[in-house]
């Protein structure tokens, strides 16, 4: 509560929320008589007062339950039709009593655009009681109550007979079809006009425009995201095979393989080129050796050194297979210095 002595307790009706003292005295100060409107859940009151020394003077009221008693009136008394056709009987009982304008009071009701409290504001001024407002507040096409047929004719429509009879069970059990509530109010309206002679009203409120039908691809999306669902699912399956190759290319196999078949190839001429050497110096001390056996004996034929020279590669053939060519390259040299003395000579 209070911390200092500063502190100073709201009024019991402020704390309550049920007088807003700061915009009173504005509105007991201007002199004007007060169109005080107040709604509840199931009824909807309109006054109008004027501030006096003693207290405040109610000069006409009127309230929703007078409408079922009076002129008739089946539907709810607690919904938008019926709070402007309280505010019209209280503004012809103003007319009657001879007050001609008024100021609007709400109290401390939060003013939204399209509430009850603003649909009595209208009844009143369709009484022709001058009252300053502005149309931004006032939504005349809701007034006969079309919205409410509109809802129902929408619920039956999609079938839904259980949310139908739950919304609008007290239509029917006073045997109105809500359907038929603009009907009903005109008539209403009619027998409240009637009731005061000589009364100057305002034409009847026009008709709500029929709303826009939703369109029927609306509810067909709900069937289409499985499909979007199953999308990610076939994504992975694909993804695999892609990324193999990837990987090969990292690898680079066939590029490590290439150098290796080229060195295959490389190492092949070298090893031939050293088998045909060792072949040639496999030859060469055979030819020497039938020079000498010619020169040792001259007594032979020419036909004797071809014999000699065609049998000297073959017996020398044989050794060759089982050395090495590492082991014969001595021997060759020593064969080949006696061909430096034969030149010598």
């Amino acid at each position: 509560m209070a911390n200092s002595s500063n502190y100073r307790v709201q009024l019991r009706r402020r704390r309550e929320g049920k007088t807003d003292y700061q915009a009173r005295k504005a509105l007991v100060i201007s002199g004007r008589p007060r169109l005080v409107t107040r709604t509840s859940l199931k009824n909807a009151n309109a006054q109008i007062i004027i501030a006096k020394p003693i207290g405040d003077h109610t000069v006409a009221a009127a309230n929703s339950r007078e409408l079922i008693k009076k002129y008739g009136w089946k539907a709810p008394a607690g919904n938008l039709p019926a709070a402007y056709l309280t505010g019209l009987l209280c503004g012809l009982k103003a007319k009657a009593a001879g007050i001609d304008e008024a100021i609007l009071d709400i109290g401390l009701i939060p003013p939204t655009k399209g509430a009850r409290i603003f649909a009595i504001l209208h009844g009143v001024i369709d009484a022709n009681v001058e009252i300053p407002h502005g149309d931004k507040k006032i939504v005349e096409n809701r007034a006969k109550g079309d919205h409410i047929a509109y809802y129902a004719k929408d619920l039956q429509a999609d079938e839904e007979t259980d949310l139908y009879k739950a919304k609008f069970s007290k239509y029917n059990a006073q045997g109105i079809a809500p359907e038929t509530i603009a009907e009903h109010f005109s008539k209403v309206r009619t027998n409240i006009i009637a009731a005061f002679k000589d009364a100057q009203v305002a034409p009847e409120p026009p008709s709500a425009p029929q709303p826009k039908q939703k369109p029927k691809p609306k509810t067909e999306k709900p069937v289409a995201k499985p499909k979007t669902e199953t999308k990610p699912t076939t994504k992975p399956e694909t993804n695999p095979p892609t990324e193999a190759p990837a990987e090969a290319k990292e690898t680079k196999t066939p590029e490590e393989v290439k150098p290796k078949t080229k060195v295959a190839k490389e190492t092949e001429p070298e090893e031939t080129e050293a088998t045909a050497k060792a072949a040639k110096e496999k030859a060469a001390p055979a030819k020497v050796t039938s020079v000498k056996k010619a020169e040792t004996a001259p007594a032979k034929t020419k036909a004797a050194k071809e014999e000699v020279e065609e049998e000297s590669p073959t017996k020398e053939k044989a050794p060759s297979k089982k050395k090495t060519p590492e082991k014969d390259e001595p021997a060759a040299k020593a064969v080949a210095k006696p061909k430096k003395g034969e030149k010598k000579e």
